[in-house]
């Protein structure tokens, strides 16, 4: 088609599809780092609120030209920080057609297409991990919305056997629930409580083993204490700094005689039960009560995707109890995508899933998982050999933990901080630190459909240089 005959507005979107190939096409390039300071990134951004508006084209230009420096190439192949991934082209692509045709997927009136895909996907997703297939799943923004959702649910359920209807008595003179987590449970996790109406004297945090593993001897001296009363027990699959599975078989034989609820924080780790491999990890997970995990990690789709699953679909659709007037009758045969999450008005993230499941089908997911974690193991093999380095974790899924004993009179805190700085203003790759049992230490974490050998070699040089330099005398 001769460009003089497009229409304005396919223009447009010709030059923002040309803008975000220029990125896309770049990314194994960039500096996986942000070398402008906030001041910077500010003075380049900030302007007046405008009286009048500007041309929509005029402003993109702007938008993408006073952006760039301030873009971090998380999407990137050697981006090994938090646990973070890219886009496939066809969630991509899906992606942008879910804006464009800008669906509410609140109740099925807003959009059948859309309420449609949540179906398919639900049942194709339970498939995968396999879950129970009569579960209910909703569709948030990510883990820590998925875990709240999921841990209210599991709030009202313990309550409601306790004879206490959240629903009509809200929690003022509820009964009290305990909590038993892991001393390294995730961040979220304690969150999503807080949110959901339990604070920090119901919770019980349980010692870990080497690995983030709550200890079981521990875990069933607090079960004992607690029995009798309303208990949720949350567990990991996939610990976000080591990896480590918790035993769901175990915990479930555990708590088969309590009023208790298991969730299981399976952000990432969750989606290693497509690999014959690494399932056995897993085993029992079809045991608890409710899960949570994001599809922007291993499934490789734009922000935001969370997922979350209950067992018991009744107990996960009495968290909404109250429906807008105009949303229509509430009918068996079409769902209402809100009904299983917190929002009301939101996007239809269904379509992205979709895509991506139908791009990469099983075996496409599973080569992901797989190959990630074996990048994982050769970046700890590699690791080993730089001089003084020691692997802390056994390396069981897509996670490394690496430490050194720093030079004589350096902390050993500001060691590793200066390793990772170092790392981080080189720019051919990203990681961090964390904190593991009471330590600062190095965290790898490898969750990119598209990174390579190449790129774990690459990682390696960067990190040997950073530790060589960081342990180099301050000159004086």
């Amino acid at each position: 088609m001769n460009s003089a005959s497009l229409s304005p507005v396919r223009v447009s979107l010709h030059r923002v599809a040309d803008q975000a190939a220029d990125f896309l096409e770049t990314l194994c390039s960039r500096k996986c780092c942000v070398t402008e300071t906030p001041a910077d990134l500010f003075r380049t951004l900030d302007r007046p609120l405008p009286e009048a508006g500007s041309p929509a084209d005029e402003v993109i230009c702007e938008l993408v030209h006073d952006v760039e420096r301030g873009l971090v190439a998380s999407a990137g192949p050697r981006y090994f920080g938090f646990v973070m991934s890219s886009a496939t082209r066809g969630s991509l692509m899906a992606d942008w057609l879910t804006s464009t045709w800008d669906q509410n997927a609140q109740v099925y009136a807003t959009s059948p297409a859309a309420a449609a895909a949540e179906v398919i996907v639900a049942r194709w997703l339970l498939e995968l991990f396999g879950l129970p297939a009569g579960s209910s799943v909703g569709f948030v923004t990510g883990g820590q919305m998925a875990n709240f959702t999921a841990l209210a649910a599991a709030r009202n359920a313990v309550l409601e056997r306790a004879g206490w209807d959240v629903g009509t008595q809200g929690l003022f003179g509820a009964p009290a629930i305990t909590v038993l987590v892991s001393e390294c449970a995730h961040a979220t996790v304690r969150s999503a409580l807080r949110m959901a109406g339990i604070g920090s004297m119901q919770i019980r945090e349980i010692p870990a083993d080497s690995e983030g593993r709550m200890r079981l001897l521990s875990l069933e001296a607090e079960i004992r204490r607690a029995t009798g009363h309303p208990m949720i027990v949350s567990l990991q699959a996939g610990n976000v700094n080591s990896g480590a599975f918790e035993p769901v078989n175990a915990v479930a034989d555990l708590m088969q005689r309590e009023n208790g609820w298991i969730h299981v924080d399976g952000a990432f780790g969750l989606w290693a039960a497509i690999s014959p491999e690494l399932r056995l990890q897993l085993s029992g997970m079809q045991r608890a009560d409710s899960w949570a995990t994001d599809a922007h990690k291993w499934l490789n789709v734009p922000y935001d995707s969370g997922i979350v699953i209950v067992k018991n679909s009744a107990q996960h659709r009495r968290l909404k109890t109250s429906r807008c007037n105009y949303a229509g009758e509430e009918l068996d045969d079409r769902r209402d995508g809100s009904t299983w999450v917190p929002e009301n008005s939101r996007r239809a993230r269904g379509f992205v899933l979709y895509a991506v499941l139908r791009e990469l089908g099983r075996s496409g997911i599973r080569a992901i998982v797989e190959k990630c974690c074996m990048l994982a193991r050769e970046f700890a093999a590699g690791v080993a050999r730089i001089p003084g380095a020691q692997v802390v974790n056994e390396v069981s899924l897509n996670q490394v933990l690496v430490r050194w004993d720093p030079p004589m009179g350096n902390s050993a805190d500001d060691f590793h901080r200066a390793i990772a700085s170092r790392v981080q203003a080189d720019g051919r790759c990203w990681l961090g630190t964390t904190t593991w049992h009471g330590q600062t230490v190095l965290r790898f974490s490898i969750c990119n459909a598209s990174t390579t050998a190449a790129d774990i070699s690459l990682a390696l040089q960067a990190l040997a240089e950073a530790v060589c330099s960081a342990s180099a005398p301050i000159k004086k």
